[in-house]
């Protein structure tokens, strides 16, 4: 598989794109003046405890304050990490009360980012990456990656960690990329954690309530530490000053990489190559068309996110129960990929076309979790349902492309559809009357958009007149191009 990473870099905003094979499959977003928080490390304060909730609310100095739930606070060791990295969840949990209380300070890490109206969510077992490990403060045992599937591969993991000192206090995790890595390079991992804790410990002991205390590397060297691997082909970098520094940092720390990084400086932009920036732009788009006819539709709710498969113009060439198969098998390989290139986290329905064949429904959900398998992000697939769905969720940690790059309509308010021009007819009638009831006036002066006037004086010039005559008052009308279509105002004068 050719993996390329390319990097856009402008003055206010970081772009990186993960390609396979010429097709985009991710796409990671830092802006200046909304840079991610996950990972960073505050002194947080206590403002509110809910029981009912079992949660408080914390302070952290954002504009909104953060989540933090009983089960994210570090009790004892018979609570912290296990061997295999998972919390201990058997034990009953402590009530919230027992274990904060309003005015309390304590050290907490972002886990997820503030989404919507909704704050940060923090847990306070600390976690810090690195090229290797991720060390654990709170936690015990050695924990290693799940992808890395070769068994003896994993035992030689888990024997260095035993025969080395600075393994010893806390809890590490091995991930995918220390696959091969030798003694040496593990060891000096762990000794750099180390120290970057003692070095946050120091700094939380010398904060303030709500300060930050340690903040995750920035978008292009944060690319470099999660992805970078044998499996890259190349890094593409447009800066002079980002490359250079991408390339002392992984002259540090991925020594054996660094050459894989490259300043692009041709004159077509880079995000033009394999079509980035159009690939972008479609998946903002609700429809999804497939190669062989059929489509998509993707519905991105708060609450859940929808994915409708139909044939469109596939008509197929033997029957319609093969028709239905294949269109199937193409939109589990396309949804898997829209997945990660939108960041669909949550709750995620897929609506594939029925299938009678209990064989094809095997074979298009083991497509799709084939095809999932490559994903950074965790996710959970379940059987096909009765009714033919496929429920599925994806650890959702930061915002989604959509969600990112866009904003909810003003004019409809993200509900995806506004009053007919005859609606907003009736309810200025209706106001009409109203004002009449109310109000001394000579005239009524009604304001709308150009098509609810057209609309009142082609089609419903008869209604006007008996509101007129109703009334006992002329209506003037004012077309008003900058209103939204819904948007009147009757103005009694």
């Amino acid at each position: 598989m050719n993996e390329e990473i390319l990097i856009n870099v402008t003055p206010r905003e970081v772009r990186a794109a993960l390609v396979e094979n010429g097709v985009l499959q991710e796409v990671y977003i830092e802006r200046a003046r909304r840079r991610g928080l996950i990972s960073n490390i505050y002194k947080a304060k206590v403002s509110r405890v809910l029981p009912g909730m079992q949660a408080a609310f914390l302070e952290i100095g954002l504009e909104r304050t953060a989540f933090l739930h009983a089960g994210d606070i570090y009790r004892d060791p018979v609570h912290q990490e296990t061997v295999d990295g998972e919390l201990d969840t058997d034990r009953q949990q402590p009530d919230i009360q027992a274990l904060v209380r309003e005015g309390d300070e304590l050290l907490v890490q972002v886990v997820k980012d503030p989404i919507g109206t909704k704050g940060a969510r923090l847990t306070t077992f600390v976690t810090i990456p690195s090229r290797y490990l991720v060390f654990m403060p709170h936690g015990r045992g050695i924990g290693v990656s799940a992808r890395i599937e070769d068994e003896a591969e994993r035992t030689r993991l888990r024997e260095i960690f035993d025969s080395v000192p600075e393994a010893e206090g806390g809890g590490f995790i091995v991930r995918t990329a220390a696959e091969g890595a030798s003694m040496d390079a593990l060891r000096a991992d762990m000794i750099f954690l180390r120290r970057l804790w003692d070095v946050i410990s120091e700094n939380a002991r010398k904060a303030s309530p709500r300060q930050p205390v340690h903040e995750d590397l920035p978008l292009a060297l944060r690319i470099l530490r999660d992805l970078l691997g044998p499996g890259i082909e190349t890094v593409r970098v447009d800066d002079a000053r980002t490359c250079e520094r991408m390339r002392n940092f992984a002259s540090m720390f991925v020594p054996e990489l660094a050459d894989k990084i490259e300043e692009y400086s041709a004159a077509r932009p880079i995000f033009d190559l394999y079509g980035v920036e159009d690939e972008i732009t479609r998946a903002l788009e609700r429809t999804v068309q497939l190669k062989s006819g059929g489509y998509l539709v993707i519905e991105q709710t708060e609450a859940m996110t929808t994915v409708d498969v139909n044939t469109g113009g596939f008509v197929g060439h033997r029957n319609l129960e093969e028709t239905i198969f294949k269109t199937n098998l193409e939109a589990a390989q396309a949804i898997a990929r829209q997945i990660r290139l939108r960041n669909l986290g949550g709750i995620i329905i897929i609506d594939f076309i029925d299938m009678d064949l209990v064989d094809h429904r095997y074979q298009v959900l083991q497509a799709l979790e084939k095809a999932l398998a490559a994903d950074h992000a965790r996710n959970k697939i379940t059987e096909v349902s009765a009714l033919g769905l496929v429920e599925m969720t994806r650890k959702r940690t930061r915002e989604s492309l959509e969600h990112v790059l866009c904003r909810a309509c003003p004019t409809c308010e993200g509900r995806g559809s506004v009053k007919t021009p005859e609606t907003v007819c009736y309810e200025i009638f209706r106001e009409v009357i109203r004002q009449t009831r109310q109000f001394e006036f000579q005239e009524l002066l009604v304001l709308a958009h150009p098509e609810v006037l057209e609309l009142i004086v082609d089609e419903e010039s008869a209604s006007l007149a008996e509101l007129e005559e109703r009334t006992g008052r002329p209506i003037r009308l004012q077309s008003e191009a900058h209103y939204a279509q819904d948007n009147f105002d009757v103005v009694p004068i």
